[in-house]
């Protein structure tokens, strides 16, 4: 990697770039979160492309529910999906490294080596896709109108910015409150990019369906509300050859159409009606991809194994709710699940068991604490429960037989200690005589069935549990109210965990509407942790915090932690050609192209 290093003693070195505070700085073509870059300035591509992959053809995919949006950064609406498409940013992300950035819209960046700032250098090729030049003041105002207009989520992302400035019209330096922050310079730098011709005098947070102006690979062709939307690739994209993006985005057009119901958007797909899914369903997965285009070797099937962490999807129960609030309540809970038996009777034994919030990855709390990560825990010694010191954390598991009488005799004895008691088969509130009862919000009715043995074992707990299916639009806003007892959801991980977990644990997102804070938060042991983990000095000390917040996490029992499967499975019509090489840490469909003799492979 070429790189100019400053020096405030001796002379400087040739080329060398200073801040304001003559702070020792760095000049790179790109950013690494912890160790060194893979790529070398100058490089050609990325590893895992193709870089003469051919451009052309069309795409469809499906996507369920309905949309009324073209703006995914505010809180009000249903986005349609995709949008991010038509967006760029400073840098590009590498996909077989942890954390790399390099240059997209800025060509170069100068950070300083304490990473308390960074300056970007514009490319000076870079445009709008209405043919506006994109400039020092179009990232100034994305950033602002992210924080001050945009989902709370950004504005804890973003909370560490000091300030934003434009040292010419080409040039944009972000200052930040401290340089304890480490991976603060790499979230700037994938911030996407607005026009600000184009959002002054509109109003950023209303829902519409306006086609707005992008700095992409492409632009929002046209659309059928709630149906479907195409997305047509510029043909004149100023990127379009640089590094990050050599190889890449090679379809003419991408089309999303809208389905209410997965069982029959597969069919839809089974019968050609569009190219490629990724499927989510254990059952369909098994039993639905057979018939004569699959025989034929039309429609391809395959599992491919990833390295991503596969994050915690669970149960959230909502401790707003005063039922929720005792944690001795929650453990009883999670007694009531019997992931063994759903596995084999329900799932066709695809699934591993979830016990980590950062699950399929080094960061995973799965042996006892060692003394690095003790000296870590050690402050909140007092705040968290001793057992975060004593025992490694796994959710209840039984023999897969279906009988769990005597973990639902635990568990009563848990939910007797803690204040309620049975009378005449039902669990009573001590107070107020009052029977524990949910309800478990669903937007997928294929989860009805993962979720009706789980409410059986609570009725012979005494617990009276119903479900609710809403449409897409009805869930989203409920769940941004925290209008829900209990829902299924996940907590998506990267391979560097970093400032997102505010918005996760974070008291200060608890009573946020519309954070990702879905489970009401708010601890202070949590919240030291999470700041501890963003302020990590180093890969080896990330780790350790991790599975350190981890730990307090797990036994805290906030959720019930369900499954999760280490393999992307996707199934697509024989029209598309791909790389030798797959990114390490995703499925890298962007870098996918239509075979030139695929025109009519559904035919044939």
């Amino acid at each position: 990697m070429k790189i100019i290093k400053t020096v405030l003693a001796g002379a400087l070195l040739a080329g060398a770039l200073f801040s304001s505070a003559n702070a020792a700085s760095t000049v790179s073509h790109g950013i690494a979160m912890h160790g060194d870059l893979k790529y070398p300035a100058g490089f050609s591509h990325f590893d895992y492309v193709n870089p003469d992959a051919p451009k052309g053809g069309r795409v469809v995919q499906s996507s369920l529910g309905t949309f009324d949006s073209f703006n995914p950064f505010i809180i009000k609406g249903t986005a349609a999906d995709a949008v991010g498409l038509i967006y760029d940013s400073l840098l590009g992300r590498s996909d077989d490294e942890p954390f790399s950035l390099y240059g997209l819209v800025a060509e170069k960046l100068e950070v300083a080596d304490d990473r308390s700032w960074i300056t970007f250098y514009l490319n000076p090729n870079a445009r709008f896709s209405d043919g506006e030049s994109l400039n020092a003041d179009d990232v100034i105002f994305s950033v602002q109108t992210l924080r001050e207009q945009g989902a709370p989520f950004y504005r804890a992302y973003y909370s560490d910015i000091d300030k934003v400035e434009a040292l010419d019209e080409k040039t944009v330096k972000f200052t930040f409150k401290h340089s304890n922050n480490k991976e603060l310079a790499l979230i700037v730098g994938d911030i996407p990019i607005f026009p600000k011709h184009y959002w002054e005098g509109r109003d950023f947070t209303k829902p519409n369906l306006d086609i707005p102006v992008g700095s992409g690979a492409y632009v929002i062709d046209s659309f059928e509300p709630g149906r479907s939307v195409t997305f047509k690739r510029s043909t004149d994209y100023w990127a379009e050859d640089l590094p990050v993006n050599k190889g890449r985005h090679n379809f003419d057009e991408i089309v999303y159409d809208y389905y209410r119901d997965g069982t029959v958007a597969l069919e839809a797909f089974k019968a050609g009606e569009y190219d490629f899914r990724q499927e989510n369903s254990s059952k369909r997965w098994a039993t639905g991809y057979t018939g004569d285009a699959f025989d034929s070797g039309k429609i391809m099937v395959n599992e491919l194994e990833h390295e991503n962490p596969t994050g915690m999807q669970a149960f959230v129960l909502n401790t707003r709710r005063a039922k929720f609030s005792n944690p001795e309540v929650r453990k009883a809970l999670a007694y009531a699940f019997d992931f063994e038996w759903t596995n084999n009777a329900i799932f066709y034994k695809a699934y591993t068991r979830t016990h980590s919030y950062f699950s399929n990855s080094e960061m995973a709390a799965t042996e006892l604490p060692t003394p690095a990560e003790l000296a870590i825990l050690e402050p909140i010694k007092d705040q968290v429960p001793p057992e975060v010191f004593t025992k490694v954390y796994r959710a209840p598991t039984t023999d897969g037989n279906g009988k769990i009488r005597g973990q639902l005799r635990k568990a009563k004895r848990i939910l007797l200690n803690a204040g309620w008691t049975l009378k005449d088969g039902k669990l009573l509130n001590k107070d107020t005589g009052e029977q524990f009862t949910f309800e478990m919000l669903l937007v997928d009715p294929a989860f009805e069935r993962v979720v009706a043995p789980f409410i059986r074992n609570l009725e012979l707990m005494g617990i009276k549990a119903s479900i609710r299916v809403v449409d897409v639009s009805q869930y989203i806003n409920r769940i941004r109210a925290f209008d829900f007892d209990v829902i299924v959801s996940s907590f998506g991980q990267s391979s560097s965990p970093g400032n997102e977990q505010r918005d996760f644990w974070h008291s200060s997102g608890a009573d946020q509407p519309g954070s990702r804070n879905v489970i009401g938060i708010k601890n202070p042991a949590v919240d030291y942790l999470v700041e501890q983990l963003i302020q990590a000095p180093d890969r080896e000390q990330l780790v350790l915090r991790t599975r350190a917040l981890d730990r307090v996490l797990q036994w805290n029992h906030y959720v019930i932690p369900q499954f999760h499967i280490n393999k992307y499975r996707v199934a697509y019509w024989d029209k598309f050609g791909m790389p030798d090489k797959r990114p390490r840490y995703s499925l890298g469909f962007d870098t996918w192209w239509v075979k030139q003799d695929a025109s009519d492979a559904k035919d044939n």
